[in-house]
């Protein structure tokens, strides 16, 4: 790894590896389908980054070439590292090798994972122990996604979509949740299950699972992995036998008030993220730090200086008596609980404009989505976001704007990407909530939106 070249170095886990790499000296290079803020923050640390993908991209002297699972076979400079020879090495490879001789944590589940990963890197930051971390999001700037720490702790997100997770060898596991979902590569709740007990297996001997006790899919993997020699498990959630008990969740706008019971001691804290689900993320973090040995009410009040992640219910601006909200979500279950969130902060109503994501997710769960849509005043469906898929037949946003409608939803499609902004602007009255929603180029509307409800006229 001193010479990495990354292919889509832009990405949310490859620009954090690719980070890591240029502070700990490496030699880094890469390529990106755009330019953006986050290629123009690794150039400023020495990286070199061309824009498109070209096999003279490659420069003399490659070590390996990273890649992700969204990389396809025919990428020209994937092809020429395989003509000349050069190592072609996994992204999670390169984290796994990043994670080496550190104390790992790491944080798995179907959704949930950036918003823990990145609570548990600004707490233990915010008490001098100068983690390293790789998240899947920036956490207030560009390039803010990894840090390289001189501490012993390591926070990685493992991504289960590709069982890249089966990589890492952490101390400390965490399992938000376990569901059905990334339909390219798990043909059923089985495999996703299996899936799960290889990671948890990862755990090194002595190490420690957190784990939900409400959610239905990880009380499952519970019952799967528990008893395992040199396994510890640690419960969290509501449930009465949760060994980390969430006594209250009490909301105040767009913060919550989050009560625990831990080895016998309550502990009340101030998680700066509004919404029942971000207070349970807040709840494993905390009982994955004490895992490590962090004492619990330091993490606790160290808790309360994470103040959010993009993409994950932020704040893009207020225009007209309107604040315009961005959320990642794109799993039902992520947009109910980002929507019900929501609607305990608004005080008019909720329009949400959605960008459904991948082909295969609308197909499995249009119906699921169309009723989270429903949890919305009125909603606008945008085309799907194909990211790494090619079309499917027959599959269309349409498919979860008729399951929203069976639902009770006032839902309306948008064909037209660049008349969105124009369309909620109009369907928005003062004291109402915007929210757009989904994984894809959705997010790009939120400032469009602002300056639409501002009267500024569109940039051309």
């Amino acid at each position: 790894m001193h010479a990495p070249h990354f292919i889509g170095i832009g990405g949310a886990g490859m620009s954090g590896l690719a980070k890591i790499l240029a502070v700990r000296g490496a030699r880094v290079s890469g390529s990106d389908s755009k330019d953006s803020e986050t290629v123009q923050a690794l150039r400023a640390l020495g990286a070199a980054v061309a824009v498109g993908h070209a096999a003279e991209n490659l420069p003399a002297g490659v070590s390996s070439v990273v890649v992700s699972s969204a990389i396809r076979a025919d990428n020209p400079e994937l092809a020429a590292a395989r003509e000349r020879g050069i190592p072609v090495v996994h992204r999670s490879d390169a984290l796994a090798a990043l994670m080496g001789g550190r104390r790992a944590l790491a944080v798995a589940g179907t959704h949930g994972k950036t918003t823990t990963t990145s609570m548990l890197a600004v707490s233990l930051g915010e008490l001098g122990l100068e983690p390293s971390y790789a998240i899947g999001g920036d956490l207030d700037a560009p390039g803010s996604n990894a840090h390289h720490g001189a501490g012993e702790i390591f926070v990685a997100e493992a991504d289960e979509s590709d069982r890249s997770f089966h990589k890492y060898a952490p101390e400390v596991a965490i399992v938000l949740n376990v569901e059905l979902d990334h339909h390219a590569n798990y043909a059923s709740m089985d495999e996703i299950h299996e899936s799960f007990e290889t990671f948890v297996g990862r755990i090194v001997p002595g190490g420690t699972l957190v784990v939900s006790a409400d959610q239905e899919g990880a009380r499952e993997l519970t019952s799967r992995v528990r008893g395992r020699d040199g396994l510890r498990v640690v419960t969290y959630g509501e449930a009465e036998d949760a060994d980390v008990r969430v006594l209250a969740v009490k909301p105040h706008g767009m913060t919550s008030e989050v009560t625990v019971r831990l080895d016998g001691t309550e502990l009340t804290f101030t998680v700066s993220v509004p919404g029942r689900h971000y207070a349970h993320n807040a709840v494993a973090a905390l009982a994955a730090g004490v895992a490590l040995g962090v004492p619990a009410a330091d993490l606790a009040k160290a808790l309360g200086a994470y103040t959010g992640v993009k993409r994950r219910l932020q704040l893009k601006g207020e225009a007209g008596g309107v604040q315009v909200i961005d959320s990642y979500a794109h799993h039902p279950t992520e947009m109910t609980a980002d929507l019900e969130a929501i609607r305990e902060a608004a005080e008019g109503r909720v329009l949400v404009v959605f960008q459904p994501h991948l082909f295969s997710r609308t197909q499995q769960l249009s119906e699921e989505m169309g009723q989270a849509l429903a949890l919305a005043d009125a909603s606008v469906v945008l085309d799907i976001y194909p990211a790494r898929e090619d079309p499917v037949p027959g599959v269309t946003s349409e498919l979860i704007i008729d399951a929203a409608r069976r639902a009770g939803a006032d839902v309306r499609a948008e064909h037209v990407f660049a008349d969105a902004p124009a369309v909620l602007a109009a369907l928005a009255r003062p004291g109402d909530l915007v929210l757009t929603m989904g994984a894809g180029d959705v997010t790009n509307l939120g400032p469009e939106i602002v300056s639409r409800l501002a009267g500024v006229a569109p940039s051309a």
